[in-house]
């Protein structure tokens, strides 16, 4: 399986994950509680998870430990990002988009638990990234 292929399954899982925790507990919770519930959820699934990843970043020779952190990381090839607010801002999917640029990876999910719906609460953010299937 290609590169593209597999973290094209990985969003599928993780959006499908997200839909049905959306679902049964609704919005409002604490955004902590969603990223641990998700967490287990997928590891459940058998993925490798990891949760507040810290990342260290070197910009022209200065070091700047704990950068950021990451909510999920999921098999090493995506970045989760969660979100517990009534509104989605411009910014959320900015931060996502650098923290993509950042460690090199090609897409990220930005997931809103407190929207409505968990449809108006999820974006893919790509970092250059076209999907297997582009060009085909």
């Amino acid at each position: 399986m290609s590169r593209e292929v597999r973290i094209e399954a990985l969003a599928r899982t993780i959006i499908d994950c997200g839909f049905h925790l959306h679902r049964k507990l609704g919005p409002g919770l604490l955004e902590t509680a969603y990223e641990l519930i998700l967490f287990k959820i997928l590891s459940q699934q058998g993925l490798a998870v990891r949760r507040q990843v810290p990342i260290t970043i070197n910009y022209e020779g200065v070091v700047v430990d704990n950068a950021f952190k990451i909510d999920l990381l999921v098999e090493d090839l995506l970045v989760v990002e969660l979100k517990s607010t009534e509104r989605a801002s411009p910014v959320h999917a900015k931060q996502v988009l650098t923290y993509l640029r950042l460690m090199n990876l090609p897409l990220g999910l930005l997931m809103n638990f407190g929207q409505s719906t968990f449809k108006d609460g999820i974006k893919r953010v790509a970092n250059d990234y076209r999907g297997p299937f582009h060009g085909r």
